[in-house]
C-alpha cells in the first residue's frame, strides 16, 4: 500500500482507534444500556396502508399488571419535521402507510409490552390508497388533506396546493427549446426503481429520561445527529434546547437512516407519562423495515438531445420521487437532485424537474448517496442507451461531455483545475478492466452458446454534500499533564472511521505521536462542540479544516507561554517531535508536558496556565438556489467511476461479478485503507440495489416483504471476485491536505454500471431495478423467442429485445426513444 513520505500521519492506513473495542465486544451500543427502574416499549402498528381511526380502547391494556402508560396520538398533539412539519409522533385521526405507530406501550419488561399491545382494540374505516407517483400526481386522494396549511421551510421548498407533491423543485439553464432543435437525435427513455431498507446492523433504539417536574429530559440515542435531534426535540416540544441531552455511544451503522428525528420523541413522551422513569424504544429488524424510514422508489424521465458526433445539446429530465407518507428528508433528496441529478456532465440547455411526492408507504429519508444511486441510475443508464444510438463507444461519448476545468454546471457554478477529475477516475477504470468497446453480436451469440455470458460496462459519477449554506462543525483540544492530547467532536463514528482520521490529522499538525491524541469515541451535546450532523460526506472536509484551525491555535497557545519562558518572540519559535523550540537555537527548547498546564520559572513563579484550544469551520461561499435552480450549492465536488466485468448464466439469470474497479478523486487519502475500505463497502452495498434489494407491496399497500427471508441484502457470497480500489489525488485546495469526502461516492452508479454490463453481455437493456435472476432470466427468453423478433415488451422484465443498426452494433431498444 502506497503511503506519503512527506507526512508523518495523514496517508498512513493506520488501523481503527475503535476497532479493537468493537470486535471484543467491549464497544457499549445503546442497545447495551440498561438504566435503574428503566421501562420497556412496544408499539401497535396500523394494517392498513390508508384509513380512518374510528376509535382506540386501550383500557383493558392499561389494566394489565406492569404496564406504566399507553398513549396514542390523541394524548399528543406535536408534529415533527426536518423541512416539513408533518409527522405525529403516534398516528392521528388517520393512519398514512401500514405499519404507522398508532399507540406505544411502556411496562416493566417487553413481555408484558407486548401483552399489553395484544389488547388494545383499534377499529379503523380504510380509505382508498396513493400507491404510485401517479396515482399521487393524479391528486384524486391526498395523503395529506392540509398540505395547505402544514409548516415548512418557505423558498428552499416548494408543496403543491390541493396535491400530493411534498416539493417541487427545478433547474433550468439555457434554452431548451432551441437545444433540441439544434439535435441531430432525440432519445427518451424511463426507468424505475423500488424503495430500499438501510438495515444498519444496530436497529434504531433510543432511551430518553424525563425530569418529571422540569422540562429537562436525557436522550440516550444512537443517531447520526445529536444536534439535530436536540434542534428538533426542541422545536417540537416548544422547550429550551438547554434543557435537552443527547448523549451517542457507539452507533452500529446508520446509512442516512438514522440522521434526523425518529424514536427520540416517543421515548420522551413516554417517560413523562411514566413520572420521569427512563424508558427504552428499540426498533425489531420487521420494524426496522415496515416502521422505519427507507430510500425513496423514484421513477425518472429523460430526454437527450445530441449532434451526430455525441456532443448532447438538451436534456429534460422529470425525476418523480415516491416519497411515502412524510416528507423527513426526502423533500431535500429531491432538492439536491436538481443541482446534481444531470451526473457529472456539461450540458448547456437543460430544464431538470425534482417532485417529491406523498404515498401511502412507509416515509423516505436519506439513504447513503442521497438520490444519487438514483438519479445516477437514470442519467448513466441514459448515456449508455444514447451512445448505442449513436453508434459510440459509450466511453467516448462521456468523454465528449465530461465536466473538465472552465465547464458550467447545471446550477451555473464553474469548474476549475482543483475541483477534481471524474476524466482521470474514468481512464482509471476503463484501463482496469480492459475495456475496448461493446462486444459484436457474434461474440455474445458465442457466449450464448457457453451457458456463461459475460460483459463489461463503465459509468461515472459525482457528489457534493447536499447541506444548508451555513452548516458548521467545531474541534476542541486539551493537553494533560503528560502532553496527550484529547480531541472533542461533534461528529458520530458509524463505521468511516471519523475518529481515526481526525486523530490523524490532529497528530500532523502537531507533530507527535498518534497513540499521544486520543479523539473522545462518544457525542454529548452538553460537552462536545457542535456538528450540524454526520451526513453528506462532508466531515472529512469541514471536520478536518476545523481540526486543522483547532491544532494551529493548541500550537499558537503553547508558543505564547514559551516566548515568555524562552524569553523571544513567538515569531522565532516553531514546533516538532512534540516541543517548542528557537529556529536557529534549537536547545532553546520546552516540551509540551512542560507547558501543558502552565510553566513555573526556577523561582516559583508561573505563568500560564491549561492549554484548551478550539478550532471551527463553516462553509462558505456557498448560496441559496433561485427559482430556476441557479446557485452555488456545493462546498465541493467528489468525482467517479466504476468499470466491470460480470458473468450471466443464461440458465438462470443469475449475474456473477467477477471484477469491480472503482476510481475516486478523493483529493488527498487521509487514510489510504480507511478510504480503500469505504470504497469495497460502498461497491458491494451497491450491488444489492443492483441485483436483489427491493420492497414489494400489495395492490392495498401492505408490505409483502419485512424480513430478511424476502428482503435480501448482500452477503459474503455476493462480494465480486475482485474488487480494486483506485484513489485519485488532484488537491483540493481549501481542504485538509488537499482531502475531499468519500462516504458515500462508492455505491453511486454502481446499478448502472451493471446494467451496462448485462447490456454488453447480452444485447439486452434493462429500464428496472432490482436486476434480479427471475428478471434477467424472463428478459432472456424473451429475447431468444423468434416470435418477439423485432419488438420491445417493456412489462414483467422491463428489457426490450434491441436491433442491430447499420453498422451492426446493438442499438437501444426503441421504448419511448425519438429520431
Amino acid at each position: 500500500m502506497m503511503v506519503d513520505p512527506y507526512y508523518r500521519h495523514v496517508g498512513r492506513p493506520e488501523i481503527r482507534v475503535d476497532a479493537r473495542d468493537k470486535v471484543t465486544g467491549r464497544a457499549l451500543y445503546v442497545h447495551d444500556l440498561e438504566l435503574p427502574g428503566m421501562l420497556y416499549a412496544r408499539v401497535l402498528h396500523s394494517p392498513h396502508a390508508h384509513a380512518e381511526i374510528v376509535s382506540i380502547d386501550k383500557s383493558a391494556a392499561e389494566a394489565l399488571p406492569g404496564v406504566k402508560a399507553v398513549l396514542t396520538g390523541q394524548e399528543l398533539p406535536y408534529l415533527l419535521g426536518l423541512y416539513m412539519i408533518d409527522k405525529p409522533i403516534l398516528a392521528r385521526r388517520k393512519v398514512r402507510y401500514q405499519g404507522e405507530s398508532v399507540a406505544a406501550v411502556a411496562a416493566v419488561d417487553e413481555r408484558t409490552a407486548e401483552k399489553a399491545l395484544s389488547l388494545i382494540r383499534v377499529e379503523y374505516r380504510p380509505l382508498p390508497a396513493v400507491l404510485s407517483v401517479d396515482e399521487a400526481l393524479e391528486a384524486r386522494v391526498l395523503v395529506h388533506e392540509d398540505i395547505n396549511e402544514l409548516d415548512y421551510v418557505k423558498g428552499v421548498f416548494f408543496p403543491g396546493p390541493d396535491s400530493n407533491i411534498a416539493s417541487w423543485n427545478r433547474t433550468i439553464k439555457g434554452d431548451l427549446r432551441k437545444g433540441f432543435a439544434a439535435a441531430d437525435l432525440v432519445v427518451e427513455n424511463e426507468l424505475t426503481l423500488p424503495q430500499v431498507a438501510h438495515v444498519p446492523l444496530e436497529t434504531h433504539v433510543a432511551i430518553a429520561q424525563a425530569d418529571p417536574y422540569t422540562d429537562r429530559v436525557t436522550i440516550w440515542t444512537s443517531t447520526q445527529s445529536p444536534f439535530a435531534v436536540r434542534n428538533l426535540v426542541a422545536r417540537a416540544f416548544g422547550v429550551s434546547r438547554r434543557d435537552i441531552t443527547v448523549m451517542v455511544p457507539y452507533v452500529g451503522g446508520g446509512f442516512g437512516g438514522k440522521a434526523g428525528i425518529h424514536l427520540e420523541p416517543l421515548a420522551m413522551v413516554l417517560s413523562r407519562a411514566c413520572k420521569g422513569r427512563p424508558v427504552k424504544v428499540q426498533a425489531t429488524r420487521e420494524e426496522e423495515f415496515n416502521q422505519l424510514p427507507v430510500r425513496a422508489g423514484m421513477r425518472g424521465r429523460v430526454k437527450t438531445g445530441v449532434t451526430k458526433d455525441g456532443k448532447i445539446t438538451a436534456m429534460e429530465i422529470y425525476f418523480d420521487w415516491d416519497g411515502g407518507a412524510y416528507a423527513d428528508y426526502g423533500v431535500n433528496v429531491g432538492r439536491a437532485a436538481t443541482y446534481s441529478g444531470a451526473g457529472p456532465y456539461e450540458i448547456p440547455n437543460i430544464e431538470l424537474h425534482s417532485r417529491t411526492l406523498y404515498t401511502n408507504k412507509v416515509y423516505s429519508t436519506a439513504y447513503r448517496g442521497f438520490g444519487h444511486l438514483e438519479t445516477h441510475w437514470i442519467v448513466e443508464r441514459q448515456m449508455d442507451l444514447v451512445a448505442q444510438r449513436l453508434g459510440m463507444d459509450p466511453y467516448e461519448f462521456r468523454m465528449k461531455n465530461i465536466l473538465r476545468d472552465g465547464s458550467i454546471t447545471i446550477s451555473g457554478e464553474r469548474i476549475n483545475a482543483w475541483s477534481g477529475r471524474v476524466d482521470h477516475c474514468l481512464e482509471a477504470v476503463a484501463r482496469e478492466i480492459g475495456w475496448t468497446g461493446y462486444r459484436s453480436e457474434a461474440e455474445r451469440q458465442a457466449a450464448f452458446q457457453t451457458g456463461k455470458a459475460r460483459g463489461k460496462g463503465i459509468a461515472c459519477l459525482h457528489k457534493a454534500p447536499a447541506m444548508p449554506t451555513n452548516t458548521a462543525t467545531a474541534a476542541i483540544m486539551q493537553l494533560d499533564e503528560e502532553g496527550n492530547v484529547r480531541v472533542l467532536l461533534g461528529a458520530v463514528d458509524m463505521g468511516q472511521g471519523v475518529y481515526t482520521i481526525m486523530g490523524q490529522v490532529a497528530a500532523e499538525i502537531l507533530d507527535m505521536p498518534l497513540e499521544k491524541v486520543k479523539v473522545i469515541c462518544e457525542s454529548n451535546t452538553d460537552a462536545n462542540p457542535y456538528d450540524w450532523q454526520t451526513v453528506a460526506s462532508k466531515y472529512a472536509f469541514m471536520g478536518g479544516n476545523a481540526v486543522i484551525r483547532c491544532a494551529e491555535d493548541l500550537l499558537r497557545q503553547l508558543k505564547e507561554v514559551a516566548s515568555r519562558a524562552l524569553h523571544c518572540p513567538v515569531e522565532e519559535l516553531t514546533h516538532g517531535e512534540e516541543k517548542i523550540y528557537h529556529i536557529q537555537h534549537r536547545d532553546k527548547a520546552l516540551t509540551y508536558r512542560q507547558l501543558a498546564l502552565g510553566y513555573a520559572f526556577g523561582n516559583g513563579n508561573a505563568i500560564g496556565g491549561p492549554i484548551i484550544a478550539h478550532g471551527h469551520y463553516i462553509a462558505e461561499g456557498l448560496t441559496n438556489l433561485d427559482a430556476d435552480g441557479q446557485g452555488l450549492p456545493a462546498l465541493d465536488w467528489t468525482y467517479g467511476a466504476h468499470g466491470v466485468e460480470i458473468e450471466i448464466d443464461v440458465e438462470t439469470g443469475e449475474i456473477r461479478v467477477l471484477k469491480m474497479a472503482s476510481a475516486f478523486d478523493v483529493g488527498k487519502a487521509l487514510n489510504r485503507k480507511l478510504c480503500e475500505g469505504q470504497i469495497i463497502g460502498g461497491a458491494v452495498q451497491g450491488l444489492g440495489s443492483a441485483l436483489v434489494e427491493g420492497y414489494k407491496f400489495t395492490p392495498d399497500g401492505r408490505l409483502l416483504n419485512p424480513s430478511f427471508t424476502d428482503n435480501k441484502i448482500p452477503t459474503a457470497k455476493d462480494i465480486p471476485d475482485q474488487i480494486v480500489p483506485i484513489l485519485v489525488e488532484n488537491p483540493q485546495v481549501d481542504g485538509p491536505f488537499g482531502a475531499r469526502g468519500l462516504g458515500e461516492h462508492p455505491m453511486i452508479s454502481v446499478p448502472s454500471v451493471v446494467a451496462n454490463a448485462v447490456y454488453d453481455a447480452l444485447g439486452i437493456n434493462f429500464y428496472e431495478l432490482p436486476l434480479s435472476p427471475e428478471r434477467v432470466a424472463l428478459a432472456i427468453a424473451r429475447h431468444s423467442d423468434p416470435a418477439n423478433a423485432g419488438c420491445n415488451d417493456p412489462s414483467n422484465a422491463s428489457a426490450g429485445r434491441d436491433n442491430p443498426d447499420a453498422s451492426g452494433r446493438h442499438a437501444a431498444s426503441p421504448r419511448g426513444e425519438t429520431a
